[in-house]
């Protein structure tokens, strides 16, 4: 054999670190393992069948180690063949019009749209749609997706706001003054019109079926859902209502006080700043010893406006829509006894019973996580 392979410590673990590792080409793994076979004595045609490829590929890759290096065995040579389509000009001329609005009448840029103006602007003679989508695909560049994102506006205000519930989630629990998040959402009634067609499991003649839903609906209104949720205590509760007003806030808030939590000394209550959330609600529906005497216990921590992350509760909304609404709920009582099945059924002792298992959050988000990854939000300081 002309070309023997000889390896050192050091190259030896190079090639092993590239086999195991698997990040490389397909090449370079195959040539590293054409090397370190090489290297332990094997013949050509044993490191042919073990690795199935051509012995004038394994002379190749042992010539070119033995007279070169390892660092340009490894690595892909240029390659013979047709120029690419798009030039680099072309290319930057497609990022560009693909990062720009899209003409007057249509609501994004479709492949075929970006192929034709890169013709009319003369960039180049001919584009294929598929050449426009690979181009696209290399820059991780996706014209037809969209991602909805709230931008708080850089206020004292919000960062104060923000701090403020901060460090009422970093306090000890405190069964005298337990920590009570707040929020509502507005639930659609939609009732089938046909019934469904349940679903097929596969059999030896028939292969299985999905469930049917007919798209035909008939709605029935709308309700609200009233949430209050004890993120460390693991306890929560749904209440289903006709509206939202400052009326049904009210009672909210007396049931939560005389009823879910009344050994406690003080309620600490985060929500946000929906204009039915005050304690001028009470008032407008209690008399005032009566209204007095249910906002002396409660503490009001309102999160900033657009910062409703920071409500606890909307995660476990997010968890009630999917595991409890994400289906047509045709009226009020079929909604309520789902809801209530879904805090807790002990009869059932389902899954999702969220108060049975007493499922808490663990947040981890500090004031001090804020001002280092948020600090953008932050205003200036002023000496």
């Amino acid at each position: 054999m002309k070309y023997k392979v000889y390896l050192t410590g050091e190259q030896r673990q190079q090639l092993l670190d590239i086999v195991r590792k698997g990040s490389s080409s397909a090449r370079a793994i195959r040539r590293a393992h054409t090397l370190l076979m090489a290297s332990e004595g094997k013949t050509d045609k044993t490191i042919s069948s073990t690795l199935h490829i051509s012995i004038p590929t394994i002379e190749r890759t042992r010539k070119q180690f033995c007279t070169e290096s390892l660092e340009t065995t490894l690595k892909e040579r240029p390659r013979s063949g047709k120029p690419p389509k798009l030039t680099s000009t072309a290319e930057a001329y497609l990022i560009a019009t693909t990062c720009s609005n899209p003409p007057s009448g249509y609501g994004r840029w479709t492949l075929k749209m970006l192929a034709d103006r890169l013709v009319s602007l003369e960039v180049v003679d001919a584009v294929s749609e598929s050449t426009v989508f690979r181009t696209l695909k290399k820059n991780e560049l996706k014209p037809w997706l969209k991602q909805q994102w709230c931008i708080p506006k850089v206020s004292s205000e919000f960062v104060s706001k923000m701090e403020d519930v901060l460090d009422l989630y970093a306090q000890p629990i405190d069964l005298g003054h337990p920590l009570i998040c707040f929020d509502e959402k507005l639930c659609p009634l939609i009732e089938d019109v046909h019934h469904s067609i349940p679903p097929a499991p596969k059999t030896q003649d028939k292969p299985g079926k999905k469930e049917k839903i007919d798209y035909e609906y008939e709605r029935n209104g709308t309700c609200n859902l009233f949430a209050f949720f004890a993120p460390y205590l693991g306890w929560r509760h749904i209440k289903v209502t006709q509206r939202r007003t400052k009326v049904d806030f009210a009672y909210c808030m007396k049931e939560l006080v005389d009823i879910h939590f009344s050994n406690s000394e003080v309620i600490r209550l985060v929500m946000d700043n929906l204009n039915t959330h005050t304690i001028a609600a009470l008032y407008e529906v209690f008399e005032p010893v009566e209204a007095r005497r249910i906002a002396k216990k409660l503490e009001i921590h309102h999160t900033p406006k657009h910062g409703s992350w920071l409500n606890m509760v909307e995660s476990e909304l997010s968890v009630l829509v999917r595991q409890c609404l994400s289906r047509r709920i045709p009226d009020v009582e079929t909604l309520e006894k789902e809801v209530s099945t879904w805090e807790c059924d002990s009869e059932a002792l389902l899954q999702a019973d969220r108060n049975l298992k007493k499922i808490c959050i663990d947040w981890r988000f500090r004031t001090e996580d804020a001002r280092n990854k948020l600090s953008k939000i932050y205003p200036t300081h002023q000496n």
